[in-house]
């Protein structure tokens, strides 16, 4: 298991908290400095069975510099998306837990988080 974070998170650090209460055998990745490749972002696009627009910040500055709340949400536009992912990862929505079975969720409430540890 891993889990994505911004260690100023508040949702990133109530989930660390919430696998270490549990137990849980984890890795931390934090994904601003350590920053997911195109490829990794597709991997775990893929694990989530989400879209990149459906994990990405548009409230955060660069989304709005980038115009990307009018960007296209299709197949066409996907690379577009995951591309600006891996340039600027501050528009990654966190924490993101890769689970053992091969999925993964974004784990913003408890209920996701345990969600992750059930697989």
């Amino acid at each position: 298991m891993e889990i994505w974070i911004n260690p100023a998170c508040s949702k990133c650090r109530s989930a660390i908290s919430l696998l270490d209460a549990e137990g849980a055998d984890y890795t931390v990745r934090r994904y601003l400095e350590d920053v997911p490749s195109e490829d990794e972002i597709r991997d775990v696009l893929d694990r989530l069975g989400l879209e990149p627009w459906d994990i990405t910040r548009t409230q955060e500055g660069v989304a709005k510099e980038l115009g990307m709340k009018d960007w296209a949400r299709d197949e066409s536009s996907r690379e577009r998306w995951v591309k600006a992912l891996a340039e600027h990862p501050r528009l990654i929505q966190r924490p993101i837990i890769t689970a053992e079975d091969g999925t993964a969720v974004v784990g913003r409430t408890e209920e996701a988080v345990r969600d992750a540890l059930s697989r």
